[in-house]
């Protein structure tokens, strides 16, 4: 990185990254975070690592990471390092690995791996007693301190990943085409009920 200027405001407005309902105003933190727990995997040895995202609505609580899986246990390995690294140990609760055909900004696509390629009897781990802190809201008052991790191998399972199920979807421009035609005849008919003396 070059810094080529630095700029300074006074009385200025601070954005805290608070717990606050799910809302937009996390998304600067989450890109910060994202990219200090991409390097820390990466400088633990992590190998192919396609993308790190936490999802704003869940502040520091979640963290995503894509891979393009290298050898038995690499899912594993992204999640236990995403989970205990300096940037991603803090306040953590939940780690989805997801393969690299997932979009992991689209939590629907995070959500359908998670329902499609895991047995939560082995793809799914419980780290107990990691770092956590005073704002963290589910732990009581005076246990502050521990919290639990939950890790999620939602990847195809690296044994057999060259004979799981292909993944049934269409394309952009299949999509893109239907949803053109739904959406001129849903017109047509909104058009049809507003006109006078139609039902």
């Amino acid at each position: 990185m070059r810094v080529k200027a630095l700029y300074y405001r006074n009385d200025p407005i601070i954005c805290g990254a608070a717990p606050f309902k799910p809302t937009i105003h996390g998304m600067y933190r989450s890109c910060l975070r994202a990219a200090t727990v991409w390097n820390g995997m990466e400088q633990a040895g992590v190998p192919d690592i396609q993308g790190v995202y936490l999802p704003p609505p869940a502040q520091r609580f979640m963290i995503v990471v894509a891979i393009k899986q290298r050898y038995p246990g690499h899912a594993k390995q992204a999640a236990l390092v995403a989970s205990q690294c300096h940037a991603g140990a803090y306040l953590g609760r939940y780690v989805v690995v997801v393969d690299e055909d997932i979009d992991i900004t689209n939590l629907n696509e995070v959500v359908w791996a998670m329902c499609t390629r895991t047995d939560p009897a082995t793809h799914v781990d419980i780290l107990r007693r990691a770092w956590s802190g005073p704002l963290d809201p589910i732990i009581p008052p005076g246990q502050k301190g521990h919290n639990s991790r939950m890790i999620i191998e939602a990847v195809r399972p690296y044994e057999w990943r060259d004979k799981f199920p292909d993944v049934s979807q269409i394309t952009d421009e299949t999509r893109e085409k239907f949803s053109t035609k739904w959406n001129q005849q849903l017109a047509a008919v909104q058009a049809r009920h507003t006109q006078p003396g139609t039902r």
